[in-house]
Order: structure tokens, then C-alpha cells, then sequence
């Protein structure tokens, strides 16, 4: 199985010694890393350039596209020169040497479409971060990482299958690309793992989560934490945006009309400023007109004839 992995950098330098640390210990050879940068104003591409291993493709953007337009170019450039899975990681991670094999054995283990290690964060290291995840329909399909923020104490040490895993780490068959098509670009960045593992299981693909693969996440180190200014735009427009794409009309109005009073109530009670309030408000309309924009640029398909 030849494995493309697919990282977006985006001013990652300070992350960047560890990945490739990690990467060049792996006991699975048949890989090739494609590096898309979104167009870092830090020493990143310098950096990536100097220590680039063999087998690895830098394709580097003028401005920052976005975490799914950046992984759909390393997806699509992975394709083309014949990789038959995708590996979509991100870079401010550390990983063990077993880490590509035990995700490649588990895809024909459990003759499933995608399979995603136990996933901690960084610092404590036994914390975990996810073990795999799920969908709630009763919740307008918000993501749930199983075993957020529990101690490690071997409780999800057995194989399972499972509904969600975020694309900081997830081995995908190219045939899952054949059936789904790629990332939704019209996110940038956040709810695109959650758009893109609901279409999945709407096609019944399978995805397992492999604990005998492990892997530590530097949560947050690049984008600012969930409480930025970044993070709540993207995560509040994307939420809604999700909901109008894939719910009925009238439920997608529903949580709409809910997004908004809640960010209103969170403001009157103080526990947002009401530069936040204006901001997830604003945020909440953007994604609402995001999906009357028309379909164009929905789940584009790979590249034929792969």
C-alpha cells in the first residue's frame, strides 16, 4: 500500500522538527509526504526546503487557501502519482515509528474504508484528546471526540468502529475519494472533517478507531485556541453553514434561530463580550448565505482515471 500523507503548514514552523522526526522513523517505507503550504509568512518554507526527505512533493501557495482547499491539492497531487491511500495529518503532531503500518494493517484487519489512531494531547501525554468520535443528529451533527479529556487507563484499548475521527490523523482508501469526493472548501478550516465523515457514513463507509496506534496533538498550537477571534468565527459560520447544507430547511432555520439566541443569552449574562456576541452573530449570517451561494465548489471529486 503506497501512502501519500497530506499536511497543510501555515507559519508551522515551531512544530515542524518534531513531525519530521517522526515521519522519518516509520517502519511502513511506501509513503510519500506532500507538504501544502498556505502561504506562511514565517521561515516555514525555508525550513521544509532545507530538511525536505525523499519522496516528498512542497507545493506552496501564494496566500492562505485554507486547511481543505490546501489538503484537496496534496490529496489530488497524492492521487495522480498513484498513492492508493491518503493520509491526512497535521503537523503539529508526534507520533511512534508503528504509527503508518498499524493504520494500514487495521484498513484490511477490519475491511473498512478509513481508520484513525487513539489521539492525546501533547502535555499531560496520557490525556486523550480522542479515541475515535461520533455524530449527534440531535444536536444538529456536532461532533463528539470519545474519551475527550480522560485519563488513559486502557478503557478504549479494544478496536471499535466509529461515526467520527478528526482529519488531524485519518488513513482513507482512495476508493472513500471515488465514492464521497474530496473536502468541502467553501469551510477554509473547522466542521470540514465533520461534513466530510457524515457523507461518508451516509454511504456507509466504515471507519475504525486503532488504539495500537498512538498519537499526540499539540492541540491549538497554531491556530490560537478555541476562544480566538479566528477559531470562534469559523467554528460558529461553519456550524451553520453544515446545518443548511445537510439538514432540511426548516431544521437548519431551527438551529439557526437557536445559534443566535443562545449567543445573545451567553451576552446578557456575561459570558460573552459583546464584541464576541457581534462576532458569532455575524459569523451565523455568513454561514447562513454561504450555502445559498450555490453548489459549485461542494465536495469536488478527485482526479480520474487513478
Amino acid at each position: 500500500m503506497k501512502i501519500g500523507i497530506v499536511t497543510v503548514t501555515y507559519n508551522s514552523r515551531s512544530v515542524l522538527e518534531d513531525f519530521f522526526a517522526s515521519l522519518e522513523k516509520q517502519t511502513h517505507t511506501d509513503h510519500a509526504l506532500y507538504i501544502v503550504d498556505s502561504g506562511s509568512t514565517d521561515d516555514t518554507a525555508a525550513f521544509v526546503q532545507a530538511r525536505m526527505p525523499e519522496g516528498c512533493a512542497f507545493l506552496q501557495n501564494s496566500e492562505n487557501i485554507g486547511f481543505a482547499a490546501g489538503t484537496n491539492q496534496g490529496i489530488r497531487a497524492a492521487l495522480r502519482d498513484g498513492c492508493t491511500a491518503i493520509l491526512a495529518l497535521n503537523n503539529d503532531v508526534v507520533f511512534g515509528p508503528e504509527l503508518l503500518e498499524r493504520l494500514a494493517g487495521a484498513l484490511d484487519q477490519y475491511k473498512c474504508g478509513m481508520t484513525a489512531p487513539l489521539m492525546y494531547y501533547f502535555e499531560p501525554k496520557d490525556r486523550i484528546w480522542a479515541a475515535g468520535g461520533s455524530l449527534q443528529p440531535w444536536l444538529g451533527y456536532r461532533n463528539k471526540h470519545r474519551g475527550g479529556g480522560e485519563t488513559d487507563n486502557g478503557q478504549y484499548n479494544v478496536a471499535c468502529r466509529v461515526t467520527f475521527a478528526p482529519l488531524c490523523c485519518v488513513l482513507i482508501r482512495k476508493e472513500v475519494f471515488d465514492r464521497v469526493g474530496l473536502l468541502d472548501e467553501r469551510y477554509f478550516t473547522y466542521t470540514e472533517d465533520v461534513d466530510f465523515m457524515y457523507r461518508c457514513l451516509k454511504q456507509g463507509l466504515s471507519l475504525w478507531c486503532v488504539p495500537e496506534a498512538r498519537l499526540w496533538h499539540k492541540v491549538s498550537a497554531l491556530t490560537g485556541g478555541d476562544l480566538s477571534t479566528f477559531s470562534l468565527r469559523y467554528q460558529t459560520r461553519n456550524a451553520i453553514y453544515f446545518q443548511h447544507k445537510h439538514l432540511p430547511g426548516w431544521l437548519a432555520l431551527c438551529w439557526y434561530g437557536y445559534a443566535q439566541a443562545r449567543s445573545l443569552l451567553a451576552y446578557l449574562v456575561g459570558r460573552n463580550t459583546r464584541a464576541k456576541w457581534n462576532l458569532r452573530r455575524a459569523a451565523a449570517k455568513e454561514g447562513r448565505q454561504l450555502a445559498r451561494c450555490g453548489p459549485e465548489a461542494h465536495d469536488p471529486t478527485p482526479p480520474s482515471g487513478n
